[in-house]
Protein backbone atom coordinates (compact mmCIF):
# COMPACT_ATOMS: atom_id res chain seq x y z
CA UNK A 1 0.00 0.00 0.00
CA UNK A 2 1.41 3.25 -0.91
CA UNK A 3 1.83 5.84 1.27
CA UNK A 4 -0.38 9.05 1.42
CA UNK A 5 1.26 12.10 -0.08
CA UNK A 6 1.24 14.51 2.95
CA UNK A 7 0.38 17.56 0.56
CA UNK A 8 -2.56 16.07 -0.87
CA UNK A 9 -5.93 17.25 1.08
CA UNK A 10 -9.45 15.40 0.47
CA UNK A 11 -11.62 17.73 -1.06
CA UNK A 12 -13.87 19.20 1.65
CA UNK A 13 -17.36 17.62 2.23
CA UNK A 14 -20.24 19.61 0.61
CA UNK A 15 -21.71 22.10 2.87
CA UNK A 16 -24.63 19.85 3.10
CA UNK A 17 -22.77 17.46 5.43
CA UNK A 18 -22.82 20.35 7.71
CA UNK A 19 -26.38 20.39 8.45
CA UNK A 20 -26.67 16.48 8.30
CA UNK A 21 -24.46 15.55 11.18
CA UNK A 22 -26.45 17.39 13.92
CA UNK A 23 -29.63 16.54 12.30
CA UNK A 24 -27.77 12.46 12.81
CA UNK A 25 -26.89 13.56 16.27
CA UNK A 26 -30.43 15.02 17.09
CA UNK A 27 -31.95 11.85 15.68
CA UNK A 28 -29.76 9.65 18.12
CA UNK A 29 -30.30 11.21 20.98
CA UNK A 30 -34.09 10.75 20.45
CA UNK A 31 -33.97 7.42 19.79
CA UNK A 32 -31.21 7.03 23.00
CA UNK A 33 -33.89 9.10 25.09
CA UNK A 34 -36.78 6.80 23.35
CA UNK A 35 -34.81 3.94 24.56
CA UNK A 36 -34.38 5.31 27.95
CA UNK A 37 -38.51 6.43 28.08
CA UNK A 38 -39.26 2.80 26.70
CA UNK A 39 -37.34 1.02 29.50
CA UNK A 40 -38.90 3.28 32.13
CA UNK A 41 -42.69 2.96 31.01
CA UNK A 42 -41.93 -0.89 30.81
CA UNK A 43 -40.90 -0.69 34.13
CA UNK A 44 -43.88 1.27 35.22
CA UNK A 45 -45.60 -1.09 33.47
CA UNK A 46 -44.62 -3.57 35.97
CA UNK A 47 -44.75 -2.03 39.05
CA UNK A 48 -48.56 -1.45 38.18
CA UNK A 49 -49.24 -4.86 37.49
CA UNK A 50 -47.64 -5.63 40.95
CA UNK A 51 -50.14 -3.38 42.51
CA UNK A 52 -52.46 -4.18 40.11
CA UNK A 53 -52.17 -8.30 41.75
CA UNK A 54 -51.91 -7.22 45.63
CA UNK A 55 -55.38 -5.04 44.70
CA UNK A 56 -56.71 -8.04 42.92
CA UNK A 57 -55.68 -10.53 46.02
CA UNK A 58 -57.52 -7.73 48.40
CA UNK A 59 -60.85 -7.68 46.51
CA UNK A 60 -60.60 -11.60 46.22
CA UNK A 61 -60.01 -11.72 50.11
CA UNK A 62 -62.82 -9.29 50.69
CA UNK A 63 -65.30 -11.43 48.47
CA UNK A 64 -64.07 -14.46 50.41
CA UNK A 65 -64.86 -12.20 53.58
CA UNK A 66 -68.41 -11.33 52.47
CA UNK A 67 -69.29 -15.04 51.00
CA UNK A 68 -68.39 -16.17 54.85
CA UNK A 69 -70.75 -13.41 56.07
CA UNK A 70 -73.74 -13.70 53.91
CA UNK A 71 -72.96 -18.02 54.52
CA UNK A 72 -73.28 -17.46 57.97
CA UNK A 73 -76.07 -15.38 57.97
CA UNK A 74 -77.55 -17.92 56.03
CA UNK A 75 -77.22 -20.78 57.82
CA UNK A 76 -78.37 -19.15 61.00
CA UNK A 77 -81.62 -18.04 59.11
CA UNK A 78 -81.57 -21.27 57.68
CA UNK A 79 -81.55 -22.89 61.06
CA UNK A 80 -83.93 -20.36 62.39
CA UNK A 81 -86.45 -21.72 60.27
CA UNK A 82 -85.83 -25.55 60.25
CA UNK A 83 -86.64 -24.92 63.98
CA UNK A 84 -89.55 -22.99 63.49
CA UNK A 85 -90.32 -25.73 60.68
CA UNK A 86 -89.84 -28.38 63.42
CA UNK A 87 -92.07 -26.58 65.61
CA UNK A 88 -95.04 -26.06 63.13
CA UNK A 89 -95.19 -29.52 62.37
CA UNK A 90 -94.95 -30.61 65.50
CA UNK A 91 -97.82 -28.32 65.98
CA UNK A 92 -99.59 -29.79 62.94
CA UNK A 93 -99.24 -32.89 64.47
CA UNK A 94 -101.16 -32.49 68.10
CA UNK A 95 -103.70 -29.97 66.43
CA UNK A 96 -107.45 -31.31 65.54
CA UNK A 97 -109.31 -30.00 63.04
CA UNK A 98 -108.88 -26.29 61.64
CA UNK A 99 -106.18 -25.80 64.01
CA UNK A 100 -104.95 -29.03 62.41
CA UNK A 101 -105.01 -27.25 58.85
CA UNK A 102 -104.00 -24.13 59.65
CA UNK A 103 -100.63 -25.51 61.23
CA UNK A 104 -100.08 -27.63 57.87
CA UNK A 105 -100.84 -24.33 55.73
CA UNK A 106 -98.24 -22.19 58.31
CA UNK A 107 -95.35 -24.66 57.73
CA UNK A 108 -95.87 -25.23 54.08
CA UNK A 109 -95.42 -21.31 54.40
CA UNK A 110 -91.87 -21.76 55.96
CA UNK A 111 -91.19 -24.30 54.49
CA UNK A 112 -91.32 -22.00 50.95
CA UNK A 113 -89.35 -19.12 52.72
CA UNK A 114 -86.85 -21.17 53.23
CA UNK A 115 -86.27 -22.05 50.00
CA UNK A 116 -86.54 -18.87 48.84
CA UNK A 117 -83.82 -17.46 51.85
CA UNK A 118 -81.27 -20.03 50.43
CA UNK A 119 -81.78 -19.64 47.09
CA UNK A 120 -81.65 -15.62 47.17
CA UNK A 121 -77.94 -15.89 49.44
CA UNK A 122 -77.00 -18.52 46.72
CA UNK A 123 -77.19 -16.07 43.90
CA UNK A 124 -75.83 -13.28 45.91
CA UNK A 125 -72.71 -15.04 46.15
CA UNK A 126 -72.31 -16.26 42.56
CA UNK A 127 -73.35 -12.52 41.56
CA UNK A 128 -70.11 -11.33 43.66
CA UNK A 129 -67.50 -13.93 42.52
CA UNK A 130 -68.57 -13.21 38.60
CA UNK A 131 -68.51 -9.48 39.36
CA UNK A 132 -64.99 -9.76 41.01
CA UNK A 133 -64.24 -12.04 38.00
CA UNK A 134 -65.02 -9.81 35.26
CA UNK A 135 -63.15 -7.25 36.69
CA UNK A 136 -59.84 -9.00 37.62
CA UNK A 137 -60.19 -10.20 33.48
CA UNK A 138 -60.97 -6.45 31.94
CA UNK A 139 -57.17 -5.73 34.34
CA UNK A 140 -55.30 -7.96 33.19
CA UNK A 141 -56.08 -8.25 29.65
CA UNK A 142 -55.72 -4.03 29.79
CA UNK A 143 -52.11 -4.38 30.78
CA UNK A 144 -51.01 -7.03 29.45
CA UNK A 145 -52.03 -5.20 26.14
CA UNK A 146 -49.49 -2.05 26.96
CA UNK A 147 -46.89 -5.15 28.36
CA UNK A 148 -47.15 -6.13 24.57
CA UNK A 149 -46.95 -2.66 23.08
CA UNK A 150 -44.28 -1.74 25.29
CA UNK A 151 -41.99 -4.77 24.41
CA UNK A 152 -42.78 -4.56 20.22
CA UNK A 153 -41.59 -0.53 20.87
CA UNK A 154 -38.60 -1.86 22.64
CA UNK A 155 -38.07 -4.65 20.02
CA UNK A 156 -38.33 -1.90 17.12
CA UNK A 157 -35.27 0.29 19.05
CA UNK A 158 -33.32 -2.36 19.16
CA UNK A 159 -33.67 -3.29 15.36
CA UNK A 160 -33.26 -0.08 14.79
CA UNK A 161 -29.68 -0.05 16.77
CA UNK A 162 -28.41 -3.04 15.27
CA UNK A 163 -29.01 -1.88 11.97
CA UNK A 164 -26.37 0.84 12.58
CA UNK A 165 -23.85 -1.34 14.62
CA UNK A 166 -23.78 -2.95 10.96
CA UNK A 167 -23.39 0.09 8.88
CA UNK A 168 -20.13 0.77 10.77
CA UNK A 169 -17.15 0.92 8.94
CA UNK A 170 -13.45 -0.46 10.10
CA UNK A 171 -10.86 1.90 8.25
CA UNK A 172 -7.32 2.53 8.73
CA UNK A 173 -5.45 4.54 11.23
CA UNK A 174 -2.40 7.48 10.75
CA UNK A 175 -0.50 4.75 12.06
CA UNK A 176 -1.60 2.46 9.43
CA UNK A 177 -3.19 0.15 12.56
CA UNK A 178 -6.19 -0.98 11.28
CA UNK A 179 -8.99 0.52 13.66
CA UNK A 180 -11.93 -0.21 15.24
CA UNK A 181 -15.62 -0.14 14.17
CA UNK A 182 -15.68 4.16 13.64
CA UNK A 183 -18.81 5.91 14.05
CA UNK A 184 -19.06 9.13 12.09
CA UNK A 185 -22.17 10.11 14.05
CA UNK A 186 -24.00 10.63 17.23
CA UNK A 187 -25.85 7.85 16.59
CA UNK A 188 -23.10 5.54 15.38
CA UNK A 189 -21.36 6.55 18.45
CA UNK A 190 -24.47 4.89 20.63
CA UNK A 191 -23.94 2.20 18.38
CA UNK A 192 -20.61 1.80 19.38
CA UNK A 193 -21.58 1.90 23.19
CA UNK A 194 -23.82 -0.35 22.89
CA UNK A 195 -21.73 -2.98 21.07
CA UNK A 196 -19.31 -2.74 24.02
CA UNK A 197 -15.94 -3.78 22.63
CA UNK A 198 -14.21 -0.51 23.24
CA UNK A 199 -14.58 2.56 25.74
CA UNK A 200 -16.44 4.98 24.38
CA UNK A 201 -15.63 8.64 26.11
CA UNK A 202 -17.53 11.50 24.18
CA UNK A 203 -15.81 14.88 24.32
CA UNK A 204 -16.13 18.31 23.18
CA UNK A 205 -13.07 20.76 23.02
CA UNK A 206 -12.73 24.75 22.18
CA UNK A 207 -9.33 26.11 21.69
CA UNK A 208 -7.46 26.93 24.79
CA UNK A 209 -4.80 27.22 26.44
CA UNK A 210 -5.26 24.64 28.88
CA UNK A 211 -5.80 20.86 27.76
CA UNK A 212 -8.83 18.64 28.34
CA UNK A 213 -8.99 15.62 30.42
CA UNK A 214 -10.96 12.20 28.10
CA UNK A 215 -10.92 8.99 29.62
CA UNK A 216 -7.22 8.74 30.85
CA UNK A 217 -5.72 11.46 28.13
CA UNK A 218 -5.38 14.88 27.96
CA UNK A 219 -6.53 16.49 24.21
CA UNK A 220 -5.38 20.34 23.23
CA UNK A 221 -7.08 21.70 20.27
CA UNK A 222 -4.16 23.72 18.65
CA UNK A 223 -6.02 24.22 15.16
CA UNK A 224 -9.26 23.76 13.85
CA UNK A 225 -9.65 24.79 10.15
CA UNK A 226 -13.66 24.48 9.71
CA UNK A 227 -13.51 25.23 5.39
CA UNK A 228 -11.09 21.93 4.86
CA UNK A 229 -12.43 19.44 8.20
CA UNK A 230 -9.05 19.66 9.60
CA UNK A 231 -7.38 19.90 12.70
CA UNK A 232 -4.37 19.83 14.45
CA UNK A 233 -4.42 18.62 18.63
CA UNK A 234 -1.62 17.79 21.29
CA UNK A 235 -2.43 14.42 23.25
CA UNK A 236 -0.64 13.99 26.61
CA UNK A 237 -0.48 10.03 27.50
CA UNK A 238 2.13 8.26 30.23
CA UNK A 239 3.19 12.20 30.55
CA UNK A 240 4.60 12.76 26.80
CA UNK A 241 3.18 14.78 24.88
CA UNK A 242 2.29 14.02 21.10
CA UNK A 243 1.10 16.51 18.15
CA UNK A 244 -1.28 15.12 15.50
CA UNK A 245 -1.37 17.88 12.87
CA UNK A 246 -3.63 18.18 10.02
CA UNK A 247 -5.94 15.22 10.78
CA UNK A 248 -9.00 14.94 8.69
CA UNK A 249 -12.75 14.46 10.62
CA UNK A 250 -13.59 10.65 10.70
CA UNK A 251 -9.81 9.48 10.52
CA UNK A 252 -9.14 7.20 13.55
CA UNK A 253 -6.25 9.71 15.14
CA UNK A 254 -3.70 6.39 16.66
CA UNK A 255 -1.74 6.43 19.89
CA UNK A 256 -0.37 3.70 22.20
CA UNK A 257 -0.22 3.65 25.92
CA UNK A 258 2.00 1.67 27.88
CA UNK A 259 -0.74 -0.28 29.85
CA UNK A 260 -2.24 -1.25 26.19
CA UNK A 261 -1.69 -3.46 23.81
CA UNK A 262 -3.89 -1.80 21.36
CA UNK A 263 -4.09 1.35 19.84
CA UNK A 264 -5.80 4.32 21.70
CA UNK A 265 -8.08 6.17 18.80
CA UNK A 266 -9.47 9.75 19.07
CA UNK A 267 -12.01 10.81 15.90
CA UNK A 268 -13.27 13.91 15.52
CA UNK A 269 -16.44 13.74 13.83
CA UNK A 270 -17.27 17.40 13.71
CA UNK A 271 -14.89 20.52 13.14
CA UNK A 272 -16.06 24.05 13.86
CA UNK A 273 -14.54 27.46 14.63
CA UNK A 274 -12.32 26.90 17.15
CA UNK A 275 -13.82 23.54 18.47
CA UNK A 276 -13.80 20.07 17.66
CA UNK A 277 -16.19 17.20 18.76
CA UNK A 278 -15.99 13.76 18.78
CA UNK A 279 -14.67 10.37 21.04
CA UNK A 280 -12.01 8.43 22.28
CA UNK A 281 -12.06 4.91 22.11
CA UNK A 282 -9.41 2.55 24.55
CA UNK A 283 -9.58 -1.39 24.61
CA UNK A 284 -11.74 -2.83 27.17
CA UNK A 285 -8.85 -4.85 28.32
CA UNK A 286 -5.72 -3.29 29.91
CA UNK A 287 -2.74 -3.88 32.09
CA UNK A 288 -2.93 -1.39 35.26
CA UNK A 289 0.66 -0.14 36.05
Amino acid sequence: MSSPDPNHYPPAPSGGSGLKIPILFGAVIALIAANIYLFVQLDHTRTDMSKMRDSLLSEIAGMKETSHVSSQTARRNLESLQEALVEARRQAASAAGQAKVDASRHAEELAKKLQAEQARATQAVKSEISEVRQSATEKIGAVSTEVGAVKTDVASTRSELDKTISELKRVTGDLGQTSSLVATNGKEIAALKALGDRNIFEFAIAKSKQPQKVGDITIQLKKADQKRNRFTIDVVADDKKVEKKDKNINEPVQFYVAKARQPYEIVVNTVSKNRIAGYLATPKVQNPR
